[in-house]
């Protein structure tokens, strides 16, 4: 009677077993349809944008689209090259990039080493009214910035598109947090040793918080490579302009007309620096932020 019970049991413990690797399995598949389907939703704007790009102009405007173009046209790149003269829109972005990324990286790694590090009189209410700037949308300040840079001469220089966006609170917090995982130990060691603060931070916090730097430099790349709305408002002359401002009224003709084709095609051009740096440096960015915000 026992060895029956036994027996009955195992089978309902086998039957549970294969009921539930049946279902994990259901779930996984579903889990992995779902993201099918969203990364299909995300990709497809891109494939629209190159299958736009390669399109001549009468077959862009079709009233059916098609998904494929019936005469492939690489020619649309060559022309939009040299129509929006993206070579000078890409000095200028890279320029501005550059070098603003540079001083914005000085200001982080000397704030966040000063807030984590230091100890000086209100650093807490100082650092906690630098937090709760980030609430309040940077659209907010535009009018005042252009007011002030009006006010200075700065209007239609590199200046204006470097200078304002120098500072930024969230990225010395992420390196303050990540600055603070390094043990204090090691600095009151340095100390002991007669090291200085500075040569401290040069030699062992920014080595260990390498990952979270890189993040930092990415990210600042592409929001200068990305900014539309302040190069369009400050400096929007052909001496200045930036790749995202140049794009938009290189190819219309004398009549209004846009070449959407040879527009596309310049999008894309424009674009394929952003995914480059996505794809081979996308772990970087993800290692860096992930070692930040543990402690503090």
């Amino acid at each position: 009677m026992a060895e029956r019970i036994t027996t009955m049991h195992a089978k309902d413990m086998g039957k549970e077993t294969t009921r539930q690797t049946i279902i994990g399995a259901i779930v996984k598949v579903m889990v992995y349809l779902f993201l099918f389907v969203m990364g299909i939703i995300v990709l497809f704007p891109f494939y629209w944008m190159i299958n736009s790009s390669l399109k001549t102009l009468t077959e862009y405007r079709l009233s059916v689209p098609t998904f494929f173009p019936k005469h492939i046209m690489f020619s649309n790149y060559a022309d939009a090259f040299t129509t929006a003269n993206l070579g000078r829109l890409f000095l200028n972005t890279m320029y501005v990039g550059i070098v603003s990324t540079i001083l914005s990286l000085v200001i982080t790694i000397l704030s966040a080493f000063a807030f984590a590090r230091l100890e000086f009189k209100g650093k807490n209410i100082l650092f906690a009214g630098l937090l709760a700037t980030m609430m309040i949308p940077g659209e907010l300040f535009t009018i005042t910035n252009y007011s002030t840079v009006t006010n200075l001469g700065w209007i239609n220089t590199y200046t204006v598109l470097i200078v304002p966006f120098l500072v930024s609170v969230f990225y010395i917090y992420l390196l303050r947090q990540n600055f603070l995982q390094i043990p204090n130990e090691l600095y009151l060691a340095a100390k002991v040793d007669g090291t200085s603060d500075f040569k401290y931070l040069c030699k062992v916090m920014i080595p260990l918080s390498l990952p979270t730097l890189i993040s930092i430099t990415i990210l600042k790349m592409m929001g200068a490579w990305n900014s539309y709305i302040w190069p369009r408002l400050v400096a929007n002359d052909d001496a200045h302009r930036m790749v995202t401002n140049g794009l938009r009224n290189a190819f219309k003709d004398t009549t209004g007309d846009v070449n959407y084709p040879v527009q596309m095609a310049a999008v894309a051009l424009v674009s394929a620096p952003l995914f480059l740096v996505f794809i081979f440096l996308r772990k970087y960015i993800m290692k860096g932020v992930s070692r930040s915000g543990i402690k503090g």
